[in-house]
């Protein structure tokens, strides 16, 4: 039989090839981002809604939506606990709230773990999938290890007043809420702060004790002024995109989502409004502002 000599390629058909699959993967690559950018939102957007069940499941029980922080006043059985902590039985989370609940029973600080495990333990339905960040416990001031989210409720104009539906020591009723719950913001996406100070789930201070800027937050809130803040502006902020390496970010809504972020509503729903919507989040904001304004 006569002897063949197989074909090889030559550099110029290998570079082709090469550059073929380059542009193949540069097509690729734009659309798995986007692919992966909704399935975040569409997660985070699930997250909303069973944050809003929990929430009238908890108003079903207790005749009012909870606390949006609790002070340290006299008597309470737990101080500085955030309004997420207490959705945990209506969460599937009946074993950590147990646990929490037995903490402060024997340490009154919730900022000392153990017995507080709730403090650093990540619970995923607080956490945007978009900000990694959130999953895990980090490190911050003071040498504390915390758990944080992604998600803060809206305690209406800033935190000098009590205008919205979650701030401290509420007690809001959905009859409260006179502007109408489908018109009316509850809670709200904030990436936690660059420091990862301000954005715990567990419990918080916040601003003067408020709870602001940490689970808590205004749609114009402002400064107060503090160690860590200290050279952010006074404000009023607005509703605009953020950055996770931005500190002063944490004092107005926004997402890693890209446009705007999304927005839970007393009635309920969850409905993402894009940046353009700031000057009517104010409105929104406010349970009776008495405001006629429509959900963009």
């Amino acid at each position: 039989m006569p002897f063949r000599h197989r074909a090889a390629f030559t550099l110029l058909e290998l570079l082709v090839v090469l550059a073929i699959i380059g542009i193949l993967l540069g097509l690729l690559l734009p659309a798995v981002q986007k692919i992966r950018a909704a399935a975040a939102r569409i997660s985070c957007q699930n997250n909303l809604k069973q944050l809003g069940i929990a929430l009238h499941s908890y108003h079903d029980a207790q005749s009012t939506i909870p606390p949006g922080v609790t002070s340290a006043r006299p008597g309470e059985p737990f101080p500085r606990m955030s309004w997420l902590t207490r959705l945990l039985p209506y969460l599937e989370q009946e074993p950590l709230w147990r646990a929490s609940a037995a903490a402060y029973e024997h340490q009154p600080s919730p900022f000392v773990s153990p017995p507080h495990i709730g403090l650093s333990m990540p619970v995923k339905v607080f956490a945007c999938p978009a900000d990694g960040r959130a999953l895990d416990p980090q490190n911050t001031h003071r040498g504390r290890r915390v758990a944080l989210t992604s998600y803060v409720g809206v305690l209406g104009t800033d935190y000098t007043r009590t205008d919205g539906v979650l701030f401290l020591d509420s007690r809001t009723r959905l009859t409260d809420i006179l502007d109408g719950t489908s018109n009316t913001l509850m809670v709200g996406e904030r990436p936690p702060s660059a420091d990862f100070w301000y954005g715990w789930w567990y419990a918080g201070f916040g601003q003067a004790g408020t709870g602001s800027a940490d689970m808590l937050l205004g749609a114009r809130e402002r400064n107060f002024g503090g160690g860590f803040v200290s050279t952010c502006p006074r404000g009023p902020y607005s509703f605009r995109a953020g950055g996770m390496n931005e500190q002063c970010d944490l004092f107005h809504f926004w997402s890693l989502h890209s446009g705007g972020a999304q927005f839970l509503l007393a009635d309920g729903s969850v409905h993402f409004l894009s940046y353009d919507a700031d000057p009517v989040l104010p409105a929104l904001a406010t349970r009776a502002g008495g405001e006629v304004v429509a959900l963009p």
